[in-house]
Order: C-alpha cells, then structure tokens, then sequence
C-alpha cells in the first residue's frame, strides 16, 4: 500500500485552495488531494433549542470533499469527540482497499477519542456525487457531507453544461441527542422516537419555529441552468423532494449517469444521491424547495416537510415563495413509477456492462422478529433479520479476520435461502418464528456472478428497506410487488440497460433483483440504510475471496489502522 502522510494537512480553505489550483494548473495528472477532518463537539441551535452535536470541523453540515476522477485522496481524520468514530465513504469501489471503507467492525476498529487515523484511497472509474458519512452508532445524524467527483479532464459531462451546481444535503433533526434516542430506543426494546424535523443543507425551514434564518436559500439567474447534486443523508427516511413550479432533469444517480428524464418531483432514499438538471425558466420570483417522507407502510414516521427557497436574482426577500407541490406521502404508484424511469445511459463512453450469466443465485428475505428481553416494555426487544438471522456485531473487525484468518470472529455459513419458503407477503405473521442471532457472512468466489434477490415478507409488518452493499456498484435488473416467483419474473428482468448504483429501495410488500461481479476482494458490508434497521440487526457481509492474479487480492493493512 502506499505509504502514509498524517502530517502537513490543510485547513478546509487552504485545501480548497489548494484543490482549486490543482484542478487548473495540473489538468493532465492524476492529485494527491489531502484533508484534514477533526471530529468534535459543537453547540448548534435549532428550532429555538440549543444542543451539543458531533461535527468535522465544527461543521453541520461537513466539508465537501472535491476531486477528480484518477485522483488519490487522503484523509486525516482525529478524534476528538466522546465517541468512538470511523468515516464511511459511500459508493467509492475501494478496490482491493477495504481498509479505507469505514464501517466499524466491519472493515476497521474504530478511531478511539484522542487518536487518529488517515483514509487512503484512489479515485477510480468513477465520477459523480457520493458522500461521506460516520458509520457508528446514530452518529451520521449529524456526520455526513458531500464528495464532488469531477470528470477526468477534458471529459465534458454526457448532458448539457450546467451555469453552475449547488449541493442539497437532506438530513433529520432531532430535539435531543441523537445518541440518547438511540439508547432509550434500546432500553425499551421499541423504536426510538422519530426526528423532530427535516433538514435541507442542515436547516429545516420557515415552516419551523425559529428558522427564519435556518433556511437554506439559492439565488438563480433567468435563462440560466443548475445543477444540483441531492443527497439523502435523512437516517430513516426516504424522502421526496420537489422544487415549486420547476421541473427536475434527472442525469444521475450514485455516481452513474442515466438516460436524462424530466419529473416534477424526485423520490430519494438514505444512501442514495441523484444529480438533477433545473432551468431558471420561470417568472422571477421566490420558491420553495421541499423534502418531505414517503412512507406507504402502516408505521410512524416523521412528516413534517423542510423547506428551502429558489430566488431569483434580484428579487426581494419580502416576497412570499410559492408553495411546492410534493407527491402524497404514501403514493406508492409515483414510487414505482418513478423507480422504474431510472436507466443506466449505456452509451458507447458509459456501457452498462450486466452480467448476462449468473454464476450464483442468492434469495434473502428480509424481516423483523422479537428477542427475549426482561427488562424491556413488552418483556421482548424488536430485531431484523435476513433469511431470519439478525446479525451480531463482532468485536474484532470482519476484514482482519478475513485477511489474518482469525478463528471464532464470524462464520462463513450464510444461507443463499431461507430456512424454509413460506407466503412472504401474505397475512402477518406474529407466531414463534425462530430467529437466531449470529456473526455470519456469505462467502463468495473471486470474480464470480452473482444475483441477489431481497424479498421483503410480513414478519411482523412489510416496509420499505433501502439496502447498500459497499465496495461495489449493481444493476437492478428487477423489481415486483407481491412474492417473488423465480420462473416468471427474471423472463421480465431488465439486461440492458437496468440502473446501476450503490444503494436500492426494496418495495413495500415486493422484491428487487440485484446482480453483480465480485471482483472486489475483501469483506463487504451489506445492509439497510435505514439507520434503525441496521441497528436492529438487518445485515450481513460477503467475504470475496482473493484472485489468482498479483492485483487480485486484498492489499496489506495500512501501519496505522485503529486497533480492536
């Protein structure tokens, strides 16, 4: 691996300074980007209240993180806050590179208060909007920013270019420390209290006391065209966003360009970005734009809208915006609808390269179940599972395991099935249901072709679950409401042109398809993005076995990876 540089980093200016300056004055080299993140507490205040919350660099939202496609980044991050920490880089491959993913105990130990750690890692093969984000705990409630992918240079973007771009971070608020909820959450054995806001770029809005100067505001220029790069960094919620009286282009999503389609509004999940084109075609004026859930399952939610302001130049702020129109909370239709428009632009530059073979086939249900728990409200706590096991968090980090072949950490024994089939979408099933809980990943071949399908069931209720699997982009070649049947359904699967990204919504009461080729070596997480979910225990991780070739396997730990 290459060697580490934790000392010389710049302040958040000088880097952008810095990054400026590379990008104009070295555009045929690949850069050495370096940054500098202080984890640390900081007292924000929000609708009318006061809080202490955990920021990089003592911003909410973070830093955005600008490079360019072949770029190698560096980034240092110190721990200076009360809790644990360790950095996710959402969507970024990390061939061969796990040791810079960052999930906690999946591919590292965390960073410890007083230490520090440096992610490194290269910029390969993709361009777009990711995001970074904590990946402990309920910590990214308040730990996330954008990462900005410029295209190598000379490669203009495979749509019209935009006047300018603007990144929109969606996100919740909660009244109280998040890590609290959580706590209490767990001590009741019931789900913890929902957010008490929305937030657009960390501000909820004029719709909320005290927020006249919490909104995030952008100025437009008529006849000008925008790019904005959205973001759902929301921990629990899918969300729609709209902008009033303007229409949205939709050219991206997770760093991968699709077939350009125009809608009034956009659905986004936790975990997903989408990068949307919009013309200042308009009669000048103020408008909001507007996040608010989608939920289509019989659970609470927070459903209160956050609201931003369009302006155009020029304009006064006395005057009133005009109120966006959002899809009904639980429109389902607009949700499928809008799914099924997303296509990978698969052009002669960007091919949508689908495995038209499939070496494994794998059918994970996804479900929720009840564990014994005296102390709790109703004597037991609610867990998740797949394929009914709930996963136990080791204390030893999955990839050193994997990589120095530790004994008794995981097992590699994960079912390509649940134990038996049943009616997964029929009447609720509440009955005794034999979930057990356990360190247990699935082991798959080098380079090998797999399709996972993600079966949603009515254990204890249907839902919603948007899953990630890191380390790796997939095609979703389908998607269904109901059971699915593996006679007739993969006849409809799309092998074209299917979406390709990071992060898919498995539909209430339905099924999506996923297929991808393991040519990532290393341990890899796969989960719901769903904050609560996961905490629940609905996960698990593929260990990718190394290749034949010199560059096909894991590369060594870095000297100054945390320890356990």
């Amino acid at each position: 691996m290459a060697s580490r540089n934790c000392s010389n980093f710049f302040s958040g200016l000088t880097c952008s300074l810095f990054l400026l300056l590379g990008l104009l004055s070295f555009p045929a080299e690949a850069a050495i980007k370096k940054y500098q993140f202080d984890v640390q507490v900081n007292n924000v205040s929000r609708l009318c209240h006061a809080k202490p919350i955990v920021t990089v660099n003592g911003r909410f939202p973070g830093p955005t993180i600008y490079v360019r496609e072949g770029d190698r980044v560096l980034v240092n991050v110190t721990n200076h806050a009360q809790y644990n920490m360790s950095i996710h880089w959402h969507g970024l491959k990390q061939y061969r590179n796990g040791w810079a993913d960052g999930p906690a105990y999946i591919t590292q130990c965390p960073i410890k208060t007083g230490n520090s750690y440096t992610y490194d890692f290269n910029v390969t093969g993709q361009r777009g909007t990711l995001w970074w984000h904590a990946h402990i705990f309920w910590l990214r409630a308040t730990v996330y920013g954008a990462i900005v992918i410029m295209p190598k240079p000379g490669t203009p973007f495979p749509f019209p270019q935009p006047n300018r771009e603007e990144v929109i971070l969606l996100g919740e608020w909660w009244h109280t420390d998040v890590e609290e909820v959580e706590k209490q959450g767990q001590k009741m054995g019931l789900p913890p209290n929902m957010s008490d806001a929305h937030t657009i770029n960390g501000k909820p809005g004029p719709l909320f006391p005290c927020s006249e100067k919490h909104t995030f505001a952008m100025e437009v220029e008529s006849g000008k065209t925008y790019l904005m790069r959205i973001i759902n960094a929301a921990l629990n919620d899918e969300l729609f966003f709209a902008i009033a009286g303007h229409n949205f282009t939709v050219v991206e999503v997770d760093a991968v360009y699709t077939k350009p389609f125009t809608t009034e509004a956009i659905l986004i999940a936790p975990g997903q970005t989408t990068n949307v084109l919009v013309q200042a075609n308009q009669k000048p004026g103020r408008y909001f734009m507007a996040a608010r859930s989608f939920n289509d399952a019989p659970i609470p939610v927070d459903n209160k809208t956050a609201t931003g302001i369009l302006q155009y130049k020029g304009i006064p702020n006395s005057l009133l915006p005009t109120l966006a129109q959002l899809p009904a909370s639980n429109d389902s239709e607009f949700a499928l609808n809008y799914n099924k428009k997303l296509r990978s632009l698969n052009s002669q530059k960007f091919p949508a390269d689908v495995p038209q073979k499939v070496d494994r086939k794998l059918f994970y249900t996804i479900g929720f179940g009840k564990d014994s728990c005296p102390t709790c409200v109703n004597g037991t706590r609610l867990l998740a599972t797949l394929n009914n096991i709930s996963f136990v968090m080791p204390q030893t980090a999955l990839l050193q395991a994997h990589y120095f072949n530790l004994k008794g950490v995981f097992k590699a024994d994960f079912p390509d099935k649940p134990p038996k089939p049943f009616n997964y979408t029929g009447a609720p099933l509440t009955a005794s249901l034999g979930t057990s809980r356990a360190t247990r990943l699935s082991k798959i071949a080098f380079n090998s072709t797999i399709e996972l399908v993600l079966q949603d069931t009515n254990l204890l209720t249907v839902e919603s679950h948007p899953f990630h699997l890191h380390g790796y982009n997939f095609f979703v070649v389908g998607t269904g409401i109901g059971n699915f049947d593996p006679v007739k359904d993969p006849a409809n699967y799309n092998l074209v042109d299917p979406i390709e990204r990071n992060t898919a919504a498995v539909p209430t009461g339905g099924w999506t398809a996923i297929r991808f080729r393991a040519d990532n070596p290393g341990v890899w997480f796969l989960h719901c993005h769903l904050e609560l979910h996961t905490g629940w225990g609905l996960k698990t991780a593929f260990a990718v076995e190394d290749g034949p070739g010199p560059d096909q396997s894991v590369l060594p730990p870095p000297t100054d990876l945390p320890p356990c």
